[in-house]
């Protein structure tokens, strides 16, 4: 047999995991050319969910949690984990979210989009947001009064009504990009947040800030922000936009401080 030398650790300074719905065609491919940094390991696992979002079938997702992040390896700490579904963690709330993952990774940070948008619109410091949402009017309305708790109200919005996750992925960069300039003339519009993993905002994140002259944000790249703002990567990060030249300035009563 012939001798060989063990490392004493994995060559990654910075261990991420993130928990991707059944459904989600989008999120993977944004976060390889977010996450694009060599310092960077990005592990990821899928969680059972429905084709089609609605309340109910969003809350049937609690149960899986902890199944589906018990799949990231636990013999190499992770610095955080983001559970990636916008909707899904207004329905079941940030902290449960959170508590649900830690039971079963106790030391890592954990996200969400809807805590990283909040985080996102405190560092830039904006507060009153336009949305755009693929979703059906009961998902979508659960997601603008938690907004509007926290302070951080949508002013105007645009919903396009779709319900299955095959469509949400499959919507035009060009509706995106159209319902995004159509908020940003709304002079009470200070940012404009696209809603869903699925959505694939993220491509036009730089079209839409040179357009509108606002900042654009949406579930993936804030997510993606967070995560790596949590673990410590302070670099800007100019795929994100405006939003990967800031730094981390979390509002008070975050969801992942709640479980440290």
């Amino acid at each position: 047999m012939r001798d060989l030398e063990i490392d004493a650790d994995l060559p990654w300074r910075h261990r991420l995991g993130l928990i991707v719905l059944k459904t989600d065609e989008t999120i993977e491919q944004d976060f390889r050319r977010f996450a694009a940094d060599p310092s960077i390991a990005l592990y990821h696992t899928r969680i059972e969910s429905a084709p089609n979002v609605t309340p109910e079938t969003l809350r049937q997702m609690a149960a899986r949690i902890p199944g589906a992040a018990a799949l990231l390896p636990d013999d190499t700490p992770l610095a955080v984990i983001g559970y990636g579904c916008t909707s899904a963690s207004t329905v079941l709330g940030e902290v449960r979210v959170a508590e649900l993952v830690r039971s079963v990774h106790p030391n890592a940070a954990v996200t969400n989009p809807l805590s990283a948008l909040k985080a996102a619109a405190t560092a830039l410091g904006v507060s009153r947001l336009g949305l755009v949402s693929p979703y059906i009017r009961s998902v979508t309305d659960a997601l603008e009064a938690e907004m509007q708790k926290s302070g951080m109200p949508f002013v105007a919005a645009t919903v396009f009504g779709q319900e299955e996750e095959r469509v949400v992925a499959r919507i035009a960069l060009g509706s995106i990009r159209e319902a995004a300039e159509e908020l940003a003339r709304d002079g009470a519009v200070e940012a404009i947040f696209a809603s869903c993993t699925n959505l694939r905002a993220a491509s036009v994140i730089q079209e839409i800030e040179r357009s509108t002259g606002k900042p654009f944000l949406c579930s993936n790249q804030v997510l993606a922000w967070h995560m790596m703002r949590l673990a410590g990567i302070t670099r800007p990060i100019p795929e994100l936009g405006r939003l990967g030249s800031v730094q981390l300035r979390e509002p008070e009563g975050a969801a992942h401080e709640h479980v440290a």
